[in-house]
């Protein structure tokens, strides 16, 4: 037992080791990265810089932070030397003074020193002094523009976002936010601009500014090649908001990609709760029923078990149960922020009822409709099946002397349009997956052709030089007899 536990203490690293290992990594992999893409104008190196940073949020001391910024707080801008300044403010910590300001920091390298104090700020609920260094950050944004600051800005921006939104003053964050994007746009930052997409259409979903967000789709285009996390949250706003403005089916093509570009595990399960509430609604109100085994799968079983009894509820068409189901969970509704969307059932509910009554009856009074409905009045049920049927959800006739409807012969589907339409949505769907499986291949530079070419010579020189011995007439023993003459 005193083994294991001295084993044990000795495995343990201390604060001081944990400190010192954070350091050595930010030190000798993070910054290093960060420089030999600076060198190389590679982005692929500043990504690598900020997954091994992200790895060490939980461990980031503002001392480690401000003894790395020491050290690059010589002979710098005027731009950067703000930027540094706002850093040891921000922590609270001055330069640190075993370290000597020895090397002139890079934007790459600034911008990422303020992003880990950011994450330190943000994490450890210091929002003032958080939002006061983002807005620095982003000032510095604006005078540098590179190639390989722009996986770092798009960060930046993010939690200059986020801080203003824990504050509960995101729209104070929207003018920067659309300045930044006709900048980013102008720039080519495209990870950026897809950011401040994203950031922007998250900003007018929040204040119900759904016309505003229109426009700014309308008038802009999303980065093709942006990475899947930003696709699948730009995709899934796209969605929203086009549910509120009633185009269901653009909204249900949206949010389903949505659910295919982000990456189901653990890390992402509530993502893809939020987008299947509304997915979910989306189907009910353009008249379909979700398949029951999406309900099934464990990790939306538990926070989609209020859309399962709303959406049995309209299926079978019972209003009173609908109500119930809507008064109950009322106040998870609000939260979803999909209250408005679930208000609109109310008439899916009510063609529902009556596509199954016609079904059921051949003739049936408006009296019982009324009363199977739960309809105030038979007046409230002859509109409202009138209704019905020119819409097309039943085929019957209204005989309003006797008041009874009588519902039409049942036809085969297959000498409808029907068929038809259901193959034209599939082949639509496979010809956009074609396309987009098309658009996200990758092929490599052409740089490598250079190399194959040079190889390529060499290997025929090669050839031509053995081809050359092969023929040269030579006797084997001559420059035997030719030593022994020397002799």
């Amino acid at each position: 037992m005193s083994n294991n536990s001295a084993t044990s203490m000795e495995v343990e690293a201390t604060p001081e080791q944990k400190q010192a290992e954070t350091r050595r990594i930010l030190h000798e992999g993070t910054i290093k990265f960060l420089q030999r893409g600076i060198a190389a104008s590679e982005t692929h190196y500043v990504y690598r810089a900020l997954r091994t940073a992200f790895s060490l949020r939980k461990r980031l001391q503002p001392d480690v932070i401000a003894e790395i910024a020491t050290v690059y707080s010589n002979g710098n801008s005027q731009n950067m030397q703000n930027c540094l300044n706002a850093i040891f403010e921000s922590l609270q910590h001055g330069p640190a003074e075993s370290a000597s300001a020895s090397v002139t920091c890079e934007p790459e390298v600034c911008l990422f020193l303020g992003l880990l104090s950011a994450l330190y700020l943000l994490d450890n609920g210091q929002i003032e002094n958080g939002a006061k260094l983002a807005e620095v950050l982003v000032e510095t944004i604006s005078t540098v523009q590179r190639r390989t600051l722009d996986p770092i800005s798009s960060r930046v921006f993010f939690y200059y976002a986020r801080f203003f939104e824990v504050a509960n003053c995101l729209a104070d964050a929207r003018p920067k936010l659309l300045s930044a994007l006709q900048a980013a746009t102008l720039a080519g930052m495209k990870e950026t601009k897809a950011m401040l997409l994203t950031l922007l259409l998250r900003n007018y979903l929040h204040y119900k500014l759904y016309d505003q967000a229109e426009r700014l789709t309308a008038k802009s285009s999303f980065p093709a090649d942006a990475p899947n996390n930003l696709l699948a949250r730009h995709l899934y706003y796209l969605g929203h908001i086009e549910a509120i403005q009633l185009n269901y089916s653009q909204a249900q093509t949206h949010l389903l990609e949505a659910t295919r570009k982000a990456p189901s595990n653990a890390a992402t399960a509530g993502f893809q709760q939020t987008v299947h509430k509304i997915y979910v609604i989306v189907e009910l109100l353009m008249g379909n029923i979700p398949d029951r085994s999406l309900f099934r799968v464990p990790t939306l079983k538990k926070p989609l078990q209020p859309y399962l009894e709303l959406t049995q509820a309209v299926r079978v068409g019972d209003l009173a149960k609908f109500q119930e189901v809507v008064g109950k969970y009322q106040d998870r509704f609000l939260k979803d922020n999909v209250l408005a969307l679930i208000q609109r059932l109310r008439h899916n509910v009510i063609k529902a009822g009556i596509r199954s009554i016609s079904v059921a009856y051949s003739r049936i009074s408006l009296r019982d409709i009324c009363l199977k409905l739960h309809l105030d009045s038979e007046e409230d049920a002859e509109y409202i099946v009138a209704k019905a049927i020119r819409d097309g959800v039943i085929d019957a006739t209204i005989d309003h002397e006797n008041g009874f409807v009588q519902s039409a012969e049942v036809h085969n589907v297959y000498e409808t349009s029907d068929p038809q339409y259901a193959f034209d949505r599939r082949i639509a769907f496979c010809l956009g997956l074609y396309n987009d499986s098309v658009k996200s291949m990758r092929y490599p530079d052409s740089n490598h052709r250079k190399e194959l070419a040079s190889t390529m010579e060499v290997l025929r020189r090669e050839r031509e030089l053995a081809h050359e011995l092969e023929n040269d007439d030579f006797d084997g023993d001559s420059d035997v007899d030719a030593m022994d003459e020397g002799l």
